[in-house]
């Protein structure tokens, strides 16, 4: 199985509440895990931001090819509760992988939180860019790079350059996709 490498930036949250009358104070963090797995990484916590925390911490990880999203969390560490959860949210790996979006393209993201019953709370600020795919290369050879995509009548041609990545020769494939 392979992997993506991710480096994503948490760069800051608005809004953030720990229930309709009192906002976060302090000591807000996020985490990153892909699907359902265990949490890949998380950030520092901001101890001054209350609920317009800031961030800018730059996390790397890697996340397999099957993952079809990125669970991204807020959470807020309390003296007495221990780490509550303040709101959440799950990203598509599509909005940032696939379609004209080359590999080491920087995306800026922005998404509304949910917290645990599904009410709006606050918003996520970050940036992601894939590094590269691991696993697609078979003997020096790169099977995943889309080279161009056209479309005509709803029929959708999409090309792909095979070849050694230390030649300039290479072998054009090209396949209806309907």
């Amino acid at each position: 199985m392979g992997s993506r490498a991710l480096e994503i930036t948490i760069i800051s949250g608005e809004g953030l509440r720990l229930s309709r009358s009192k906002r976060v104070e302090k000591n807000a963090f996020v985490t990153v895990s892909a699907d359902q797995t265990q949490i890949l990484a998380s950030t520092r916590m901001d101890v001054d931001g209350g609920s317009y925390p800031t961030w800018n911490d730059k996390i790397f990880v890697d996340i397999p090819i099957q993952s079809r999203f990125l669970i991204v969390e807020v959470q807020c560490k309390s003296k007495y509760n221990g780490d509550r959860v303040v709101g959440g949210v799950r990203i598509p790996v599509k909005d940032f992988v696939g379609g004209f979006t080359p590999t080491n393209y920087l995306n800026f993201l922005s998404y509304r939180l949910r917290d645990r019953k599904g009410e709006k709370n606050g918003i996520i600020n970050i940036s992601i860019k894939v590094n590269s795919t691991k696993g697609d290369h078979v003997d020096g050879f790169n099977y995943s790079q889309p080279w161009l995509t056209a479309s005509y009548n709803n029929q959708i041609a999409a090309t792909t350059i095979v070849g050694n990545k230390d030649s300039n020769n290479g072998i054009v494939t090209g396949f209806p996709v309907w």
